[in-house]
């Protein structure tokens, strides 16, 4: 297939109302951003935060707040935990959410925002069926592993049984994100990999598409993928080192606040079919990535064409002078970096064989995801020959 043609950059509006409050001690200034006299419910995940001294920070910096808390989101946000917390908001006339954790805690922060002020019979529709959110909860957060981006854009994904579904309001966007590089230094390797990962696969979907003329939103992209290229495999061997874990916690926020998918065509097929991989059979959501989108630009190779092979001298400095070995070469490279953070990149790494596929392609069109892609033009057919080559 031909490479698609070349347009101009799509107009666009843009605005990002989330206050990003960066740097060592930032924990310190929530009594600033958090509206005196708020009914506050402190929401956080497995209990790290306990452990590493966040939880301590929080503590100092809301003497004279009343506040709650709830603990226990995992990854992948479940949506039966958070109607507890829902409950909870509920029962104690809550009025502010304080997220404190990775991207799973603020995305299931954000649907309690929004399933708390739902007035329809099942709070799920907000997923299940996008229905609209016309009322939510404010709410804040506090970063301590980047990654999804989730704490400067409107967008939320919850699990529920063997489904996972993203839905995404201006109503639930944090007005404010503490980003601390700090919080970051006693995160495992596999959740810095996973972060990492997730990160750079944010940034290939909005920018390994077509060209449009977006010089712009491809040096900031391009700029955002060497950032993380450079420092993924230092934060592993320096945990500790601030300029590293700084410049990725930036990068990932920057990958996903919606500034370098202004104007120009967007993918997010790896994401739809990688939420499934998790859904069904548990692999970590950097991990789903890390097999599927190598196997995604193989097979959409000639439609992409023109963006891998600027991939491929400006991220990776490829100087073959043939088209197709030069996008080979950048495919393998990312393949090799996404080893490099420790994650497989074929469906075998986590035990999964052929039989596998099915079963993804059938929870897509369970969930109505039956067009992919930049070009809405990867049905279920073509999904399963991207996980073929994933084998």
């Amino acid at each position: 297939m031909e490479p698609v043609e070349e347009s101009a950059v799509y107009n666009f509006q843009y605005a990002n109302p989330t206050r990003i409050c960066f740097g060592e001690g930032q924990i310190a200034s929530l009594p600033e951003l958090i509206p005196p006299g708020s009914r506050l419910l402190v929401l956080y995940g497995g209990g790290s935060i306990k452990q590493n001294g966040v939880y301590e920070q929080l503590t100092r910096a809301l003497e004279g707040v009343t506040w709650q808390e709830f603990s226990g989101i995992g990854a992948n946000p479940r949506f039966e935990l958070l109607m507890e917390a829902v409950a909870q908001v509920k029962r104690e006339r809550i009025d502010f959410l304080l997220a404190v954790g990775g991207g799973s805690v603020v995305d299931g922060t954000k649907f309690v925002a929004a399933a708390a002020c739902y007035e329809g019979d099942d709070p799920w529709d907000i997923c299940g069926k996008q229905a609209s959110v016309h009322k939510a909860l404010p709410m804040g957060c506090v970063l301590t592993l980047p990654a999804t981006g989730s704490e400067s854009n409107p967008t939320s994904v919850v699990s529920r049984g063997d489904v996972k579904i993203s839905f995404r309001s201006s109503l639930v966007q944090p007005q404010f994100a503490v980003l601390d590089p700090a919080t970051t230094y006693s995160l495992p390797p596999r959740q810095t990999g996973n972060g990492v990962v997730d990160a750079f696969v944010h940034i290939a979907e909005q920018y390994l598409t077509f060209p449009v003329g977006g010089e712009v939103q491809d040096r900031l992209a391009e700029g955002l993928l060497q950032v993380l290229v450079e420092n993924g495999p230092k934060a592993l061997a320096e945990p500790t080192n601030y300029q590293v874990r700084a410049n990725l916690m930036w990068a990932a926020s920057l990958a996903l606040n919606g500034l370098i998918g202004c104007g120009v065509p967007q993918d997010w097929a790896s994401h739809a079919i990688g939420h499934q991989l998790t859904a069904l059979y548990g692999l970590d959501h950097g991990q789903s990535l890390a097999v599927v989108l190598p196997s995604l630009l193989r097979e959409r190779a000639s439609q992409k064409q023109d963006k891998l092979a600027q991939f491929a001298e400006r991220v990776w400095h490829s100087t073959r002078e043939d088209k197709a070995l030069r996008i080979e070469e950048a495919i393998i490279r990312t393949e090799q970096f996404f080893q490099k953070m420790g994650l497989g990149t074929r469906l075998a790494d986590y035990g999964l064989s052929e039989s596998c596929i099915p079963a993804v392609c059938s929870n897509l069109k369970r969930v109505g995801r039956t067009a992919l892609g930049e070009l809405q033009d990867i049905d279920p057919d073509r999904v399963a020959r991207i996980l073929a080559r994933a084998l």
